[in-house]
């Protein structure tokens, strides 16, 4: 089969891989009919996550048509239609029992980020032997472990553009929602106009907040936002320094702040200068600003990706504001049948954000355009020649 595979920082080659198989009572095999580029993807792409091996097969948002299935599978069966969870969960154990599927105790077999986090989350498809090497999505076809709990059966009546995003970001969008309780009334600051970003405007609006303000210094994607999201607000910090500029649009600052950027965007010169050398991983610069602008009390609300350690963390404000900090890997899981039913009903229309669509086999070339904010690159879905 083809597959989209890391061969080395910034190098993704489309190459001929064998075809998975059931290798567990409780897996299914997938063809891959739809597979996209997550943001988080790059974090790999450009080598900024350890534990990528050469030949790894990249991509954790795919779905398609179930071709077997193991014998204890009891939900899903041969020929449906399905989308899979980027993280991969057992469902029995205490964590997918509390529904928290993005901690599971069982897929991940990483002793290396039990060292480095002081606990295993969950696996993760195409995402590194930290989070348990299994084989990811981008390519021909795909084995899913424990099929019941990480697979939800789609209707026919909807596109593979409409339902392939509850396989991660229109879910982990919601989970910022959910980290910052974001209900009417509210005034949401969102750092970061990558798809992301742009899906958490759509459910902030939807669950009623009164001011949506959207961050970032890409033109073109905030010029799409403010095509495809009537009444988000702009702050551009290519030109305006973005504390100062907040404080003015919101004086007693914003009741939820949510980051949906991650780990490798630095700012400062420091910073940059600090990750270049190895003296931290992951800038506090962005969830500093989070910090210093959300209101005395307010939620702040992560979902960006982030790796290990920060310098200069602000936590004075943070405890002196007495600001609440929430954050994690989504459970998809947990919010499949809500946003589902919002898609069929047309309360949720996550299509907006794509703008390119070619064959697997373009793999090479969309993973450049979309990790250099080329072409007016938004969200990439790719089509498997499988498919």
């Amino acid at each position: 089969m083809k597959a989209a595979v890391w061969t080395g920082n910034f190098k993704i080659e489309v190459q001929d891989k064998p075809k998975p198989s059931i290798t567990n009572k409780h897996d299914a095999l997938l063809r891959v009919t739809s597979t996209a580029i997550c943001g988080s993807d790059l974090h790999l792409y450009g080598g900024y996550m350890p534990g990528m091996e050469k030949g790894d097969i990249m991509g954790h948002e795919f779905m398609g048509i179930v071709e077997d299935v193991g014998e204890d599978v009891t939900t899903i069966k041969k020929g449906d239609r399905v989308v899979a969870c980027f993280d991969i969960a057992c469902g029995h154990c205490g964590q997918c029992n509390n529904k928290l599927f993005s901690e599971c105790d069982v897929t991940n077999s990483s002793d290396a980020q039990e060292d480095l986090y002081g606990h295993r989350t969950a696996g993760l498809f195409g995402f590194s032997h930290m989070t348990g090497g299994y084989a990811g999505g981008q390519a021909d076809f795909a084995r899913v472990p424990f099929a019941d709990v990480n697979l939800i059966k789609v209707p026919s009546s909807l596109t593979d553009q409409q339902v392939l995003f509850l396989s991660d970001i229109l879910c982990t969008a919601w989970h910022a929602m959910e980290l910052g309780e974001v209900k009417k009334g509210d005034v949401v600051a969102i750092w970061g106009a990558g798809p992301v970003g742009l899906l958490a405007v759509q459910c902030a609006q939807f669950r009623g907040a009164k001011r949506v303000i959207l961050i970032d210094n890409v033109k073109y994607r905030l010029e799409y936002a403010s095509q495809k999201l009537p009444g988000v607000e702009l702050l551009d910090f290519g030109e305006h320094n973005t504390v100062k500029r907040l404080k003015e649009m919101v004086p007693n600052g914003p009741d939820v702040c949510i980051e949906a950027v991650g780990f490798h965007y630095a700012k400062t010169l420091l910073s940059k200068a600090e990750m270049l050398v190895g003296l931290q991983t992951d800038p506090a610069d962005i969830i500093n600003e989070l910090i210093i602008s959300c209101r005395k009390g307010g939620i702040v609300s992560i979902v960006g990706v982030y790796a290990a350690t920060c310098n200069r963390f602000m936590i004075g404000p943070l405890m002196e504001k007495n600001l609440t900090m929430r954050a994690g890997q989504t459970p998809c899981q947990k919010y499949w049948d809500e946003l589902l039913g919002y898609i069929e009903s047309g309360k949720l229309d996550p299509t907006f954000i794509i703008s390119h669509e070619p064959a697997l086999t373009e793999a090479t070339k969309m993973y450049k355009l979309f990790n250099d904010k080329q072409d007016g690159c938004l969200k990439v879905i790719m089509h498997p020649t499988a498919a």
